[in-house]
């Protein structure tokens, strides 16, 4: 994996010069020499050993689309946007409303209390592996190293031990000295579970004021006779109501970002 993303932040940055050199007007047999053999040395590492040369250039860039698909989600699950999400669509089926706020609003809301949230992480992939590689004083897979430190770290804090102890187990792993030590293999599962776990018992807390509001509703609407009518439709101006007065987005956002402290 982590020779993968090198191989990805290398093509990437050797594109620009390949631009270049398509604008300065070279031989149009040697531009695609020119990108093969940049992409070439790129895959070396990978393909040397085993097959006895190097990748086709198509089946180069077919991996790279493909990382270029799958990143994302795997840069958004090492972050806090999984508890945030999760809680956020629990808050909207405690109050019971189906489409209110919209799925783009929270997944913008999660991504920028991620942001908020992820800032000091950040700061220090930033400070450790993005400038220096910009500057050239590391390499990029040195670059890709440094920024996976702090991600580590990251998520090493918000695990629990018995989640990390399962997958220990489960895939047989000796015990590791230092938290630094948990390979991304038995820690990434480790921490989405956790989070989940932790985003759960979230929504199980705002879940019960909720549930009281219907349960009293209910009791009122058959203590009247309005058996007909529904008391989802009752309750819910009486729960948007508390959720106002009480300040709830503030108090969620706050309760959501101290958690991760």
């Amino acid at each position: 994996m982590k020779r993968l993303f090198a191989i990805l932040v290398t093509t990437l940055t050797l594109l620009p010069h390949y631009a270049m050199a398509q604008a300065a007007g070279p031989a149009p047999a040697q531009q695609p020499a020119a990108i093969s053999g940049a992409l070439d040395r790129a895959f070396g590492q990978m393909a040397g050993a085993q097959s006895g040369g190097s990748l086709s250039l198509s089946l180069q860039l077919l991996l790279i689309m493909g990382l270029l698909t799958i990143l994302p989600s795997l840069i958004l699950m090492m972050t806090s946007f999984t508890r945030v999400l999760v809680v956020l669509s629990i808050l909207r089926q405690a109050m019971g409303l189906q489409q209110s706020p919209p799925n783009q609003v929270l997944i913008g809301l999660s991504l920028f209390l991620s942001l908020f949230i992820m800032g000091p992480t950040l700061d220090k992939v930033n400070a450790n592996a993005i400038q220096p590689y910009s500057a050239g004083q590391i390499g990029a897979e040195q670059a890709f190293v440094a920024g996976g430190r702090e991600f580590h770290a990251f998520m090493i804090r918000q695990t629990r031990e018995t989640d990390l102890r399962m997958f220990s187990e489960m895939a047989r792993a000796p015990k590791f000295a230092t938290p630094a030590d948990v390979p991304y293999s038995i820690l990434l599962p480790a921490y989405v579970t956790s989070e989940l776990k932790t985003a759960f018992q979230i929504g199980f807390m705002l879940f019960l004021p909720f549930l009281v509001i219907d349960l009293v509703v209910s009791s009122v609407l058959m203590s009247l006779g309005m058996m007909m009518m529904s008391p989802t439709i009752v309750s819910l101006p009486f729960k948007l109501l508390l959720f106002v007065l009480v300040d709830g987005w503030a108090l969620l956002m706050g309760s959501l970002a101290a958690s991760f402290g």
